[in-house]
């Protein structure tokens, strides 16, 4: 699935332009990046979308050298379960 990246936000619209799919993420300075929320559409639920954008950001947080936590609940879980974080 192609997203598209802003800063601190991946999401994706469908044709019609409305929010399918996103995840946010704040500085928190020091380096530091919460993911604090995550959003798949219902249409799209069960797919691993949510995966696939937790995934992207944790690439974004890379690439400006940062360290990630997480208070969304889905994000939690996932970096818990994959990453020990």
């Amino acid at each position: 699935m192609d997203f598209i990246i802003e800063n601190n936000k991946i999401y994706k619209k469908d044709g019609s332009g409305r929010l399918i799919a996103e995840i946010t993420y704040e500085d928190l300075g020091n380096n530091m990046y919460n993911i604090d929320h995550t959003f798949v559409d219902e249409s799209l639920r069960g797919q691993g979308i949510a995966q696939m954008l937790v995934e992207e950001a944790l690439k974004e947080i890379n690439k400006k050298g940062g360290k990630v936590c997480a208070t969304c609940s889905y994000a939690k879980q996932y970096l818990k379960k994959k990453y020990n974080i």
